[in-house]
């Protein structure tokens, strides 16, 4: 233990005491929002920028006049309290403006993924009984291939935010840029009469059952995680400038990005999407002094020609999860970072860890009451004593975390109750326990002086779902996809790791139909393109001669993964689909050897 190790983590203990008093519960009845912390700010800093977006820059007065003029014009539409709106829209102004109106007007917003089409797109508004439909140009086509579902017979008005004006508003939908253009900026009564306790937000996140859930967040937990993001974790005020290139119907980018920005006046130096060859470029340009990440950034940027400079730019904060301790020396020291703030949560759960102290190669800690408990992977399943209660994990030991549910450590569950009671695992140590079981393995680490707070590392998620381009992909959802096609009689689906990648790649292991002696690739390759998106598309088929009879499909599942795609370990035909492309083809040996020695270009 280092004289400065100590020192590191006793200067911390001014924003521990800080984000202790910003946390403590409030009664439920209090009026707060997200949107009402903007109406503060349009007051306090009305000059100070709040967003810069391609070309287009926004003080906080004008963002929230626009969210005011979309208010007026959405509740002229006939939009109240506690009604839900499907928001699907690529990142940009015209996102926060509408994001921010639905919640002036106490309008639940279910934030889709801009990537989901036909089925799963019609599932995500069907199970929060969307009756309003607000879509960006950018995304008319696929609206407009689902809208005429009996599913969404719900949908009372389509709602078109324009984009580039490349194509106009069509003759089913209601424009809203028209619409608001010339109603009052001023801030609607609405706003006061919301409380933290009120339903915020429908965030969906991709389970072990299947289609996408929709998890409930409420003003509170959307202003907790927040407070998080902008207290401990990126410590920002409105001198500050945020680089948020992740998607905003992301708890990540919208609670620890947008709503950090929402609660301090820090300006968003909003992106589309990630560009490695402009992120340096833009952060000196701009004076962004952090930015969020997912693992699969960091690694990208490490992997880019490093030139002298790298370490010179106003960028000292980060704040994001995935970032493995592989790289995360090597990406300080590079790009000049100086605070680490990883996290670990999830958009459903009730508790989550945060790296407050600036620790190398940790998630961090947390206050709320969590443990580990022993788990057994290749059974796939928990480990219990005599009595039939949970064993905690050792110290260094991978267990499966759970978040202990009480009164203030609520779980808001999801809009189905089933799925929220397949979340929780009750009599965990005594009987009458309930628990939030995270479906993550974690380990506890040593990382020296800590104030007395535990820290953790995360090992890897455990059941049918895997990690994979920072989504969660159901194993059940790709096999139901992968099944349709005529010539798959059964699929196992999985995830396996690749070198030098964050999370797993999906693999599939296929079983033909009788009398099918070779996949149709093209065909086969156009079906997973159409139903799946692009980070739940199996990278690697493994077409199998017979598939397991003995009922232990959990045990085949574990030995599929461990052989991966490598031909020293699998004699079966194997398939892959490359970085950048849309179809299968042959796995040769060459390209293989090159994925598992990290260079695969994934």
């Amino acid at each position: 233990m280092t004289i400065k190790n100590v020192a590191g983590a006793l200067a911390q203990i001014p924003t521990l005491a800080k984000l202790a008093k910003a946390m403590k519960p409030k009664p439920s009845a209090t009026s707060d929002s997200f949107s009402a912390r903007v109406e503060v700010l349009a007051k306090r800093y009305p000059e100070c920028s709040a967003v810069v977006f391609e070309g287009r820059e926004l003080n906080w007065k004008a963002l929230n006049a626009l969210s005011n003029q979309y208010a007026h014009a959405l509740h002229g539409m006939g939009l109240r309290q506690g009604d839900c709106a499907a928001l699907f829209m690529e990142n940009r102004i015209e996102f926060l403006g509408t994001l921010l109106a639905l919640n002036k007007l106490g309008v639940i917003a279910a934030l889709i993924n801009t990537n989901l089409k036909s089925k799963a797109l019609t599932h995500c508004m069907e199970i929060t009984d969307t009756q309003w439909c607000l879509f960006g140009e950018e995304r008319l086509s696929t609206i407009d291939e689902v809208r005429l579902e009996a599913d969404l017979n719900k949908v009372k008005t389509w709602i078109y935010v324009p984009d580039q004006n490349v194509t106009e508003s069509p003759n089913w939908a209601t424009n809203l840029a028209q619409e608001s253009e010339y109603e009052n900026a001023s801030n609607p009564k609405q706003t006061l009469l919301n409380t933290i306790a009120d339903n915020a937000l429908y965030i969906f996140t991709s389970g072990t059952t299947g289609m996408p859930k929709a998890a409930v967040i409420s003003n509170r937990r959307f202003l907790q995680s927040s407070t998080v993001g902008s207290v401990a974790g990126l410590r920002c005020d409105v001198s500050d400038r945020i680089y948020l290139c992740l998607p905003l119907y992301h708890g990540t980018a919208l609670f620890l990005g947008a709503g950090a920005a929402f609660n301090t006046g820090a300006s968003l130096l909003l992106r589309r999407k990630f560009s490695g060859s402009q992120f340096l470029t833009e952060v000196r340009e701009h004076g962004a002094t952090s930015f969020l990440y997912i693992g699969e950034i960091c690694r990208y940027l490490l992997s880019t020609p490093d030139l002298e400079d790298d370490s010179n730019s106003p960028l000292t904060t980060v704040m994001g999860n995935g970032l493995r301790p592989d790289i995360w020396l090597a990406f300080k020291e590079r790009f000049g970072i100086q605070r680490v703030a990883e996290f670990y949560g999830s958009s459903e759960g009730n508790m989550g860890f945060v790296n407050l102290l600036n620790k190398d190669c940790t998630i961090g800690t947390s206050t709320l009451p969590h443990t580990l408990v022993k788990y057994d992977v290749d059974a796939d399943e928990v480990i219990k004593n005599t009595e039939g209660f949970c064993i905690e994990a050792d110290v260094g030991e991978a267990g499966l975390l759970l978040g202990k549910i009480t009164q203030d450590n609520a779980f808001e569950g999801y809009t189905s109750q089933e799925a929220t009671e397949q979340k929780i695992m009750r009599d965990v140590y005594e009987n009458g326990d309930a628990w939030f079981n995270t479906g993550d393995l974690l380990k506890k680490i040593d990382v020296g002086f800590a104030l007395g707070l535990p820290h953790y590392q995360f090992v890897d998620r455990v059941g049918d779902t895997f990690r994979w381009m920072s989504e969660n992909v159901s194993t059940n959802e790709v096999g139901e996809a992968i099944n349709t096609y005529s010539q798959i009689a059964f699929s196992n689906v999985y995830g396996v790791e690749v070198p030098n990648t964050n999370g797993r790649a999906g693999m599939a292991a296929l079983l033909l139909e009788e009398g099918v002696s070779e996949l149709d690739l093209a065909g086969f390759s156009a079906l997973v393109c159409e139903q799946l998106p692009s980070y739940a598309r199996p990278r690697f088929l493994r077409i199998l001669p017979e598939m397991d009879t003995t009922g232990t499909f959990k045990m085949l599942k574990g030995d599929l993964r461990e052989q991966r795609f490598d031909p020293a370990k699998v004699s079966d035909t194997l398939y892959v689909m490359k970085p950048g492309s849309d179809h299968y083809e042959p796995l040769s040996h060459d390209f293989a050897d090159k994925i598992l020695a990290g260079e695969g270009g994934y």
